[in-house]
């Protein structure tokens, strides 16, 4: 019996995404195979199947392959639901109580920015964007934070797919002030939302990275610019850095 017959059979699809979640980008069958430990036909006839169910995708510019859809959806969820949920909230209130507005913990899916975790502000006046809610990449800081972590021709690439329509007057218009902006924010390490997403609401965000020093996640906080400007943003950084490790330890 060969090493892979002796795998079982319902562990094989969670090592291929396990070898794919520690990847630098996408990979080939055959560098799957060898990561897996599976025989070409073995790992041709799993990957097709994952393929079918949206648990892979393929990557068009490489042709290999990567998370799809629904394994993303469940890194996603399995950040909700998991124990160290707990820790994360008390690191999100203690950041709400310094910076005294809500903050926000946000990781990337198909459709944008999706808020895994929030914790409110106790200001009477303030901006709800629910636990779930999904809001675009290119006009929060949370998703620039996201786009920047991007090796530049995946930026590029993406940046062109997106919608620049019905933007507010301060979003960005067209891929290529994105791509200058998201230049800059990969040199800071922290992006500014100036009105983008809604005309009023300010933001400032900065990643949350696993032990490879890879773009995990967004913490973010929001409010209103009566109360917040750039400089008054820029004041907390140390704040928002100090809690973004903090949630890197636990994500180790």
């Amino acid at each position: 019996m060969s090493d892979g017959e002796r795998i079982p059979t319902n562990v094989r699809p969670l090592l291929i995404l396990e070898a794919l979640s520690s990847a630098d980008g996408p990979m080939t069958t055959t560098e799957l195979g060898r990561a897996v430990g599976l025989p070409k036909p073995t790992i041709h006839r799993l990957c097709a199947s994952m393929l079918e169910a949206n648990f892979l995708s393929r990557d068009h510019a490489t042709r290999g392959l990567r998370p799809g859809r629904r394994a993303r959806e469940i890194a996603t969820g399995l950040l909700h639901n998991v124990a160290d949920a707990t820790a994360r909230r008390q690191i999100l209130t203690q950041v709400s109580e310094a910076v005294r507005e809500t903050v926000n913990f946000a990781a990337p899916t198909d459709s944008g920015m999706t808020y895994v975790d929030r914790v409110e502000t106790d200001w009477a006046f303030r901006i709800q964007l629910p636990i779930g809610a999904v809001v675009p990449f290119h006009r929060t800081a949370s998703g620039k934070t996201y786009l920047a972590s991007l090796a530049p021709a995946q930026r590029a690439k993406l940046a062109q797919s997106l919608d620049f329509s019905d933007a507010t007057p301060n979003a960005h218009k067209n891929p290529e002030s994105l791509l200058a902006e998201l230049d800059a924010i990969a040199k800071r390490g922290y992006a500014m939302d100036n009105e983008e997403l809604m005309e009023g609401m300010v933001a400032l965000a900065v990643p949350v990275r696993d032990k490879r020093r890879r773009y995990f996640a967004s913490i973010a906080f929001h409010g209103p610019n009566q109360r917040l400007s750039a400089d008054t943003m820029i004041a907390h950084l140390d704040t928002m850095r100090d809690a973004a490790a903090k949630l890197s330890d636990l994500l180790a």
